[in-house]
């Protein structure tokens, strides 16, 4: 899976790094109280959202150049849509979509985060969005349910908005993120596995899966060319 941008993000998993920003973005009135503290993130995004969802907890992070912002699950979908319809930001593709799962990651405070990478074609921006989830139910293998009962049935903590209306392009990456984190996206048009198969019972890319498997490749039926 791709590199996490926002590990150093304020209230995220990650060592302490020299460019970390304060808690939300009310980031000018914290260098006033603070001098020592680092210079403040500048991005085209960061003002119009403080702006547009004052409500909103936002958290935001610095990273190897690339600025995330945190949003609140019950927010992402009409964040997104605000990105991408906003005239000034215009973010109308959605370049990345990932999982990440920090069990045992020293300092997480959540268990699961989904990333959304984000590219204004426009204006020539990039930006990093992230969710986190913790889920509410078992996580181990074999505790998985099929695909058809997930949205009815699965892990309430682990549920978040499809952005497939806002970008279509995320309909297999959710899918992705769907089957190897076990994540729910609701309103997705087709949330079925993607490398695995209906049935597996398990989420393949979280930490308590063993790297081994649970017995996968020992008792994989083979089919020859003669049988299949």
């Amino acid at each position: 899976m791709p590199t996490d941008h926002s590990a150093a993000l304020p209230g995220a998993p990650g060592g302490a790094d020299s460019r970390r920003a304060p808690e939300r973005l009310d980031v000018e009135e914290a260098d006033r109280n603070n001098p020592r503290m680092p210079s403040t993130i500048k991005h085209p995004a960061l003002a119009p959202l403080k702006a547009k969802f004052p409500e909103s907890k936002f958290l935001v992070g610095e990273f190897r150049d690339m600025v995330t912002v945190v949003v609140p699950r019950e927010d992402i979908l009409k964040v997104a849509t605000y990105l991408r319809d906003d005239p000034t930001l215009r973010y109308d593709m959605l370049a990345e979509l990932n999982g990440v799962d920090y069990l045992n990651y020293p300092g997480a405070r959540h268990r699961f985060g989904v990333n959304y990478g984000l590219t204004s074609i426009p204006h020539g921006n990039r930006l990093w969005l992230k969710v986190f989830l913790d889920p509410t139910l078992d996580t181990a293998p074999g505790t998985g349910l099929r695909d058809e009962d997930q949205v009815e049935n699965g892990d309430p903590g682990l549920k978040v908005d499809s952005v497939t209306g806002v970008w279509p392009g995320a309909e297999w990456m959710e899918r992705e993120v769907y089957d190897m984190f076990g994540i729910i996206f609701l309103g997705h048009p087709d949330l079925r596995r993607i490398l695995t198969w209906n049935g597996y019972g398990s989420h393949a890319l979280r930490k308590d899966y063993p790297l081994r498997g649970v017995g996968e490749r020992e008792n994989y039926k083979i089919v020859s060319r003669e049988g299949a």
